[in-house]
């Protein structure tokens, strides 16, 4: 099962996020205040990241490796289990 809906959640966090930049710019909120968010937006956007690639190795890659020979198979699950450190 993808985890498409877990990321699209954080994609819109990441919007939300990106939202309040733009408004507190406008606005002309302190520096810090928006380096703040912009963080809080980079990081929305950097786990979106992670979990797609995690869901492409772990469900993309896995369905193409049943026919490959034993030891592919072996390095892609080590492959998948070195992801829990992106």
């Amino acid at each position: 099962m993808h985890k498409f809906p877990a990321i699209a959640a954080r994609l819109k966090r990441a919007q939300g996020h990106l939202t309040a930049v733009v408004d507190m710019v406008e606005l002309g909120r302190p520096c810090m205040d928006l380096a703040q968010q912009l963080h809080a937006v980079e990081k929305a956007i950097g786990n979106a990241k992670k979990e797609l690639i995690k869901d492409h190795i772990h469900h993309c890659m896995e369905e193409t490796s049943q026919a490959l020979p034993r030891p592919f198979r072996e390095l892609i699950k080590e492959i998948q289990g070195v992801t829990k450190y992106l």
